[in-house]
């Protein structure tokens, strides 16, 4: 189902690049409230670390964040903030080497990496079998949740989920940010990442696992490269077993598979989003009945800022996902 969503941006943050540079750069957002962190030893004795806001036996919502980012990002603080005014807990998770310490493997993240989530998943559900759960996903985290649904199809017992801002086709998002302004965007993320890999190196060498840092020096020098065309090639594809990098984007890309998701889900996506072209947008053939695809023409990449006042914003997002989820989980119940 196609929705299309009247956002009134803020007059004062009138365009795309506006919209997603604001609350990128210039938003601090506090801390929510009844904060805890958790860290869980995974299958393959690794680790991921959860944040959790609140306490209690309310709805539990996960939520996954973006590209180079972590709980502590604004977007993720600011709506765990929302969801527990709104009677929700939330799991926040920081994707591997994320939370502020590199992780013990060689393996990251990347866009179509669904064990962790699917790892956090059962273990929520082993705690707690009959608290409603959600989740919630950002930009690359966006896409691992809409991958890891369709992957998972009528197995899964959440109420709702939302995405927001999804690469839906890698290659083509990794074509835009080769052109124009989004190339600023594109210079800054491949910085952070190769940060992200040089940190890894040091903290593997450091605590003796010398065969996982020799698959990272096997990469090779990575500072020449300024696409995400060549660095996941040369570090997605290598380290996570992919052919090359045509293969990690036909196999990651989650457009696929919105036709096999059977949770009731929310995609909200900017047309002017400058992450990507409207040809990423689905078929209304490719999507689930259980999929609604809401359309705003303003709102850029993870942006979604409204607001009259120069400088006193409001983030839209942060009442629209919680008034979906409110809406699902009385759904649920109704059922």
């Amino acid at each position: 189902m196609f929705i299309k969503k009247t956002f009134k941006p803020a007059w004062w943050l009138s365009n795309s690049h506006l919209q997603t540079i604001y609350p990128a750069l210039l938003r601090k957002a506090p801390d929510p409230p009844d904060y805890r962190r958790e860290r869980l030893t995974t299958p393959d004795y690794d680790f991921i670390d959860i944040d959790y806001c609140g306490t209690g036996n309310q709805p539990l919502i996960i939520l996954i964040h973006g590209l180079t980012g972590s709980s502590q990002s604004d977007y993720i603080k600011g709506l765990q903030s929302a969801l527990l005014k709104q009677g929700f807990r939330s799991a926040a998770l920081n994707l591997r080497g994320c939370s502020g310490q590199s992780n013990n493997r060689a393996r990251s993240y990347h866009s179509g990496e669904t064990e962790d989530i699917h790892f956090l998943y059962q273990t929520l559900r082993e705690r707690e079998p009959d608290t409603p759960l959600g989740a919630v996903g950002f930009s690359l985290g966006g896409n691992v949740l809409l991958k890891w649904l369709g992957e998972q199809g009528d197995r899964l017992n959440l109420f709702a989920a939302v995405a927001v801002s999804v690469p839906l086709l890698l290659g083509l998002c990794a074509t835009k940010l080769d052109n124009g302004f989004a190339k600023c965007y594109r210079g800054r993320l491949l910085k952070a990442l190769k940060v992200y890999m040089r940190n890894k190196l040091q903290h593997l060498e450091s605590i003796g696992q010398s065969q996982e840092a020799l698959k990272i020096k096997e990469l090779g020098d990575l500072s020449a490269i300024n696409s995400f065309w060549q660095y996941d090639d040369r570090v997605v594809a290598k380290l996570h077993g992919f052919n090359d990098v045509h293969d990690y984007y036909r196999r990651s890309s989650s457009r696929q598979y919105l036709k096999s998701i059977s949770v009731p889900t929310l995609v909200i996506q900017a047309v002017d989003d400058p992450f990507m072209t409207k040809e990423v947008l689905p078929g209304l053939d490719e999507i689930s009945p259980h999929v609604h695809l809401e359309l705003t023409q303003r709102g850029g990449h993870v942006g979604f800022v409204s607001g009259s006042i120069p400088f006193k914003p409001k983030y839209w997002l942060e009442q629209r996902i919680p008034e979906f989820l409110r809406n699902a989980l009385w759904s649920a119940k109704a059922s």
